[in-house]
């Protein structure tokens, strides 16, 4: 697969900083190890294409007890702060996916990778460390196993390197062109991102939100006007308030749990810009997911709970099947409304959860 080179050429050398924040103790210990022995050039011969500079910082970015998510959070602030492409963070907290404990996370959306430094084991604790700070930063590159696998094999032909290259490039575009350039150069990692988010649970994991959704639908399903006006307003109308719904939904639940970041610094455009857009993605195909499931469970529930014989009184005629849809879509329409109400009573961790997954370094 060969890629386009779409980054300017400034005169300058390409140069990557991955910012390593680790806690006090242990974890600040081995982080100094790694950078005083040979992690830099096994950073660099894995992922060419940049010259990669590595900044130490020693901080607790949280107090325990923590969720991985807080964790990441933090990461991503001090990573903001300092300006970096990327971040390790060494910490000694555990950590888990779901109930399963695991030796690091990779979040390429924010650019952070979490490694727990007691997970790593008592014995080779440098080799082990080093090999899974490498695995991590390729994950953050966008780049999953199998992906990896193959760049081994030829780093110097493998699109990482572009990426690698992209992201250490300091761009002066302004505006659409600069967002145009950084979508259109980055759409395998932007796939690799949205895929990786799993945006079709974010429903599952808004519980106020579908309880908001059912109570709205119920309302709506047993209400004679929701049936006229789903009977006259037509394919365009019914297109217009779907369309609607999902965005006053999508809108809620970014707005309500800040998920939308913005950054003036050029060294962080480029993350802020993927960040974003894999943001809006992310939400919307979960909310396209959300309002599918809504849309099902509306047409099972005007079948049996709309009776013909009432429902053709209130129509003027005898109701059909396509009567019964245009029911069930207004109806869901309506749902999504309500549980755009309901996103706005949800915690800003449970949105983050839902919408960001958090998983396991593939190489530990």
């Amino acid at each position: 697969m060969e890629i386009e080179d779409d980054t300017p050429s400034t005169g300058e050398e390409a140069v990557v900083v991955l910012g390593v924040v680790a806690a006090p103790g242990q974890p600040i210990g081995l982080a100094r190890k790694l950078v005083d022995s040979d992690l830099i050039e096994h950073v660099q011969t894995t992922f060419p294409g940049a010259r990669w500079q590595i900044e130490v910082v020693e901080a607790s970015i949280v107090q325990p007890p923590a969720t991985d998510a807080q964790i990441v959070d933090a990461a991503r602030d001090v990573l903001l702060e300092h300006e970096w492409d990327l971040v390790v963070c060494l910490t000694d907290l555990p950590l888990h996916v779901g109930k399963r404990p695991v030796v690091a996370h990779a979040n390429a959306v924010h650019g952070v990778a979490v490694l727990s430094v007691p997970a790593l084991g008592p014995t080779g604790l440098r080799q082990r460390a080093r090999n899974t700070v490498t695995g991590l930063v390729g994950q953050l590159l966008g780049a999953d196993a199998e992906y990896l696998r193959e760049h081994r094999k030829s780093p110097s032909k493998s699109p990482l390197q572009h990426r690698v290259r992209q992201l250490g490039t300091d761009v002066d575009d302004e505006g659409t062109a600069f967002t145009a350039r950084v979508l259109t150069g980055n759409l395998r990692l932007l796939s690799g991102m949205v895929r990786a988010n799993r945006p079709w649970s974010l429903a599952l994991g808004l519980s106020r939100a579908l309880t908001g959704a059912i109570a709205a639908g119920v309302f709506a399903l047993v209400t004679a006007d929701i049936w006229l006006l789903a009977d006259t307003f037509g394919w365009i109308r019914l297109t217009g308030v779907a369309i609607g719904s999902i965005i006053a939904i999508t809108a809620t639940l970014i707005i309500g749990a800040n998920l939308w970041e913005r950054g003036t610094s050029r060294q962080s455009r480029q993350q802020i810009v993927l960040f974003n857009t894999v943001t809006v993605i992310t939400v919307v195909l979960g909310v396209a997911a959300f309002y599918a499931a809504l849309f099902v469970l509306a047409t099972v529930g005007a079948l049996c709970l709309v009776v013909p014989q009432v429902f053709g009184d209130a129509l003027g005629h005898d109701p059909g099947i396509t009567d019964y849809l245009e029911v069930a879509w207004l109806t869901c329409s309506l749902a999504t409304v309500g549980g755009a109400l309901g996103a706005g009573l949800e915690t800003d961790e449970a949105v983050r959860d839902a919408a960001y997954t958090q998983h396991p370094a593939e190489s530990v």
